[in-house]
């Protein structure tokens, strides 16, 4: 059985990151979504709100987990007994960054190898950041972010403003 990690911050999860998630699921047995804190980002969800946001996404599939996380992507992919880690590349510049972290977890643990998927066309250019904050300006986000996201940044922007 292979399974794969699709390790992330999330924050919130965008239509690129269910995209890439589903693209997984048509390669590996099982897929577990990795929701990690990343203490150099400030981020709007809590863990435990970016965990039940990807469930609204994926309710009911037996072959995607989805955790939140703590440490090293290795260490947790070792827990999993998981070989590989999947990855979404939007331009060149996330294919050098994620190169150097694809080798870094291969020293790290040997056994671990990186999947890359590209982005498709219409999810080239979106990511977490730009989806927070279209959302905080009253922007439409409903072609960035599945449907349930998109209520959860009204809300979240809406109780803000208090």
């Amino acid at each position: 059985m292979k399974k794969a990690i699709y390790p992330g911050t999330f924050d919130p999860p965008t239509k690129g990151h269910e995209d890439i998630a589903r693209r997984s699921l048509e390669i590996f047995d099982e897929v577990i979504i990795a929701v990690g804190n990343n203490s150099a980002k400030n981020v709007l969800f809590s863990a435990e709100e970016r965990v039940q946001l990807w469930q609204e996404i994926f309710p009911d599939n037996p072959r995607i987990k989805i955790v939140a996380f703590q440490g090293l992507i290795v260490e947790f992919a070792k827990q999993q007994k998981a070989t590989i880690i999947v990855r979404g590349l939007r331009a060149i510049s996330d294919f050098e960054y994620e190169l150097q972290v694809a080798e870094t977890n291969r020293s790290l643990y040997p056994k671990i190898d990186t999947v890359f998927f590209t982005a498709k066309g219409r999810q080239l250019f979106v990511s977490s950041t730009i989806v927070k904050e279209i959302a905080s300006l009253g922007g439409d986000i409903s072609n960035k972010a599945p449907e349930n996201v998109c209520r959860a940044l009204k809300e979240k922007f809406k109780n803000n403003e208090s």
